[in-house]
């Protein structure tokens, strides 16, 4: 009998005939409205540079600065050589800027994710998760050992019920904003219940983060809930602010322990110091350049105005992730293939990535879009769905 661990073919073919095999497409020069994909010049609509700062040349000259005096490789582990001036530097604006007393920086949102949960919970204690969550927080759920649960997406009855249930220690998880659907979960609602119950809260605010709130503070600016209300807040680096990373901010006793516990902090290297460098920079451009929020809502607007006039199946978002749900896989995939070929680059989202039946396609905004940009989309959208 052979081994099946050297012949992975049949499983690739079933994917294949269900539509749901997955294949990279090589992109050439920096994010931005205008890319290179496959060697062919395309308008970018599915990048989540939400506020346009990966390719700012403030950033890239902090980052090219940062790089000569620390190099290119942070050389370890935050606990043995790898923590720098630049990364303690932006783990207190990213405190300040949220809130709250302490952030701790993380490689990635994953890492953080799968980090905080397994090192806050343990066998015996429970965590209820939002049905529609990110992989990497149900994946954290999962490996921590704890009684996991999963409540009806967006539905606080449910939650409740299952919290008066759970009894002990208990942590509830949600996106801030779901990144597949685009829409804000109740976070006003969730603090309310988990106080309530006395259970703890976690919020992934990595599509949030520089695009919510009049300062650009995400979910908790947006349903203005301080650190007692929402105490534990999670933010990538690689969305709004346009470079690396993910931090967790708290209590100055919540980071402290995670420092202690987290894993996935305490065991891989730290994240480059010129990335922290360059995050300090974006950090504050996200601040103080209030326009690149005000230009991104505008196109959202435009869009779904847009978008409804063709009758098209998007989700209700206020958001810059517009999804266009489909339901076959076949289908969003053929439409995602006819738009690039008319030089809108829109990807499509199949199972396992979103339920069964809601084949999509993922429209992100961006900042630097403009009105041709979103009007020619809206155009090619109706001639490749007819």
């Amino acid at each position: 009998m052979s081994n099946p661990f050297y012949h992975f073919a049949p499983q690739l073919h079933q994917l294949r005939d269900a539509g749901l095999l997955r294949a990279r497409r090589i992109s050439d020069g920096p994010q931005g409205v205008d890319v290179i994909v496959d060697g062919k010049s395309v308008v970018n609509f599915c990048s989540n540079d939400y506020l346009g700062l990966a390719n700012h040349p403030e950033v890239i000259a902090a980052f090219q600065q940062a790089a000569e005096r620390y190099g290119v490789g942070s050389g370890s582990a935050h606990l043995i050589c790898g923590h720098t001036a630049a990364h303690h530097a932006l783990e207190e604006e990213l405190a300040e800027f949220t809130g709250r007393e302490r952030a701790l920086l993380f490689s990635t949102g994953y890492m953080a994710n799968i980090g905080v949960i397994a090192g806050l919970l343990q066998r015996g204690d429970s965590v209820l998760e939002d049905r529609l969550n990110h992989a990497s927080l149900l994946d954290g759920g999962l490996l921590s050992g704890a009684r996991f649960q999963r409540y009806r997406h967006a539905d606080l009855q449910d939650l409740s019920r299952r919290l008066q249930a759970a009894g002990g220690r208990t942590l509830v998880v949600s996106d801030g904003v779901f990144s597949m659907d685009g829409d804000i979960a109740n976070v006003r609602g969730l603090a309310d219940l988990a106080d309530k119950y006395q259970a703890g809260l976690l919020i992934d605010d990595a599509h949030g983060f520089g695009v919510l709130g009049v300062k650009g503070g995400g979910v908790a600016e947006y349903f203005d809930l301080g650190q007692q209300q929402l105490p534990i807040l999670m933010g990538t680096l690689g969305k709004a602010f346009g470079t690396f990373g993910a931090f967790v901010a708290g209590s100055a006793d919540l980071i402290e322990l995670l420092l202690q516990k987290a894993r996935s902090y305490v065991f891989t290297t730290a994240l480059p110091a010129a990335v922290a460098e360059a995050t300090r920079t974006s950090l504050r451009l996200l601040q103080t350049e209030a326009w690149r929020r005000e230009r991104l809502h505008a196109s959202i607007r435009r869009f779904r105005t847009g978008a409804a006039q063709l009758n098209l199946n998007v989700l209700p978002s206020e958001t810059a992730i517009q999804p266009v749900v489909l339901g076959d896989s076949r289908l969003a995939s053929a439409v995602s293939g006819k738009l690039l070929q008319q030089g809108f680059w829109v990807s499509a989202i199949r199972p396992p990535t979103v339920p069964d039946g809601t084949a999509r396609l993922r429209i992100t905004l961006s900042a630097p879009h403009r009105d041709q940009h979103i009007d020619a989309l809206l155009e090619a959208l109706s001639r490749s769905l007819t």
